[in-house]
């Protein structure tokens, strides 16, 4: 068992804050808070565990958030959701048969065309959805799927491509792709935390107060989503964007022999 400190609080919990605030906007927040237990000393599994608890109760609030002001689709949102499952456990069986360096590869070279499409669409803005009304439902069901897929496969990002998807081929508000994209996270983020629980994957005396700030950081950065709007989500995508592609190609290094221990 890890032991905390006072000094494991200090390093931990402003680190949930900040990735509550960034996952609750623009998706991501993994990229800083799973990190910051790492940094605190938790070994992968434990810090795993205790991230995702932290994760779930911040999102849930965000995912209220949003909800309360009209701003999920509940439809669209359900109907990705039962695609992510089984995506994401295709994703982990792929993980085992497949070279994992090419689809890295893939994954990063990819990221800056997605920053370029947010970057041409300045505002976010509504725009006439790519997929005919009648096939929305099963459309949300492979976004979830694929989505679910790149989740077992990778990993981090997951919110921000759904809400990038949910803009550029549904045609949805960013506000509404935010708060649906919250609804997806939580789902299945929900089934892996249950999962980690029961092995005892979780350290509940960090995990607790780390999820105070991480709920108050998923508030703040939800009613500044709702009180900015669109441009300030994308202003934010494409910060995500930007630190995805400098994790992954730092995972990257590694497997091509660099770095290499």
């Amino acid at each position: 068992m890890a032991e905390i400190t006072w000094v494991t609080y200090l390093i931990v919990c402003p680190l949930i804050f900040l990735g509550g605030f960034v996952d609750s906007i623009a998706g991501g927040g993994g990229l800083i808070t799973l990190p910051a237990y790492y940094i605190a000393g938790l070994p992968p599994s434990l810090a795993g565990g205790t991230n995702k608890l932290s994760a779930v109760l911040g999102t849930a609030v965000a995912t209220g958030k949003y909800a309360q002001r009209g701003l999920v689709d509940w439809k669209q949102g359900l109907a990705s959701l039962l695609g992510s499952l089984p995506g994401a456990m295709l994703g982990a069986w792929l993980l085992t048969v497949l070279p994992e360096l090419p689809v890295r590869i893939g994954v990063l070279l990819a990221l800056p065309l997605v920053a370029v499409v947010v970057l041409r669409n300045k505002d976010l803005s509504t725009r006439a959805s790519l997929i005919p009304q009648a096939w929305a439902l099963p459309a949300c069901f492979l976004i979830g799927l694929l989505i679910g897929v790149y989740d077992g496969l990778i990993g981090p990002g997951t919110g921000t491509f759904l809400i990038i998807a949910y803009v550029l081929l549904l045609g949805e508000e960013a506000l509404m792709a935010s708060g649906t994209a919250k609804l997806v996270n939580l789902g299945s983020n929900l089934g892996a935390l249950v999962t980690l629980m029961s092995t005892g994957h979780v350290l509940y005396a960090l995990a607790l107060p780390a999820a105070a700030f991480g709920i108050l950081g998923n508030l703040l950065g939800a009613n500044l989503a709702i009180k900015k709007g669109a441009p300030f989500v994308r202003a934010l995508l494409l910060v995500v964007l930007a630190l995805l592609l400098v994790k992954l190609a730092i995972d990257l290094l590694p497997m091509l022999g660099v770095l290499a221990p």
